[in-house]
């Protein structure tokens, strides 16, 4: 039987935190016990906020921390031609479709559907999309695409679930309820999901599948703020023939106000807190890991 794979996939846009800690050194110490393999993977699709000063401080942190990992590193920006044979695929079961509005201007129709009596949101608390790209002509499409219209491609989801049907998957932590074992998948409450857009060529949901079959990733632990995410992840992996891994969703770190830590918040960066003295031990002990 071949060994687990464990990944780490941080994205260079900021400096790592302390929940960035608890799960690289989750992920290693799961793969060291069950004597199996650690990956490291740079999400660096986004250039407009990823920069190579942030994509060094990850390797310092994480040797810092102790963690060792094989090389070379997979880095999204060095293999678009991946996610593109995937949107490709998707395309020609024709699930694809390219919306045309500006964030504003989904942004009114969904306040013109809320004062109709309410719109749906996702589970992160988003909006589902509210526009009609959906029906657009042929010709139509066409015409915006060849003038060079900022686009995003999304999925059909009603499309897409009646071609994968009932899905599951194995978690072997717990969602934020406490859901643990074999979770019915509902990807429909997330609406039809941007994969990729004119200036971004792939999307979280896209890539993280498809770099998680081609590294052969078998166990995929992270925090259970993407637990409910796994729904349209299980989605792309019937409708592209990739593998399933096994997943474990963890407690987040949260700050003094019972928010989850992040970058956009500021949240103290690991090379802070070793520049401040902070050895290893005592940053395992702040987590709570032994």
């Amino acid at each position: 039987m071949p060994p687990p794979v464990f990944r780490f996939a941080p994205s260079p846009n900021g400096f790592l935190h302390l929940g960035h800690a608890f799960s690289a050194l989750m992920n290693f110490e799961s793969a060291r016990r069950g004597q199996g393999r650690f990956l490291l993977r740079i999400e660096d699709i986004d250039a407009a906020r990823c920069r190579p000063e942030f994509e060094a401080a990850i390797y310092q942190d994480l040797a810092w921390l102790g963690l060792s990992w094989e090389t070379p590193v997979r880095r999204q920006s060095e293999h678009l031609a991946d996610y593109r044979a995937a949107l490709d695929r998707l395309a020609a079961l024709g699930l694809l479709y390219p919306s045309f509005e500006s964030r504003a201007e989904i942004a009114a129709l969904v306040n013109a559907r809320e004062m109709d009596g309410g719109w749906p949101r996702d589970p992160d608390g988003a909006p589902l999309y509210p526009g009609t790209a959906k029906s657009l002509a042929a010709t139509e499409r066409e015409r915006r695409l060849r003038s060079g219209a900022p686009f995003a491609l999304r999925l059909d989801m009603e499309a897409a679930r009646r071609l994968a049907g009932d899905l599951t998957w194995i978690e072997r932590g717990s969602g934020p309820d406490g859901e643990t074992g074999e979770i019915l998948a509902r990807p429909e409450a997330w609406g039809d999901v941007i994969l990729a857009r004119k200036d971004i060529p792939t999307s979280y949901h896209l890539s993280v599948v498809i770099d998680d079959a081609l590294q052969g990733v078998t166990e995929v632990t992270r925090g259970q703020d993407l637990f409910r995410s796994t729904a349209v992840h299980r989605l792309l992996q019937e409708i592209l023939d990739l593998p399933q891994p096994v997943y474990r969703h963890h407690d987040l770190i949260r700050d003094a106000e019972g928010k989850k830590l992040s970058k956009s918040s500021r949240a103290i960066g690991l090379r802070e807190l070793r520049s401040g003295g902070m050895t290893t031990a005592e940053l395992r002990s702040l987590v709570g890991l032994p």
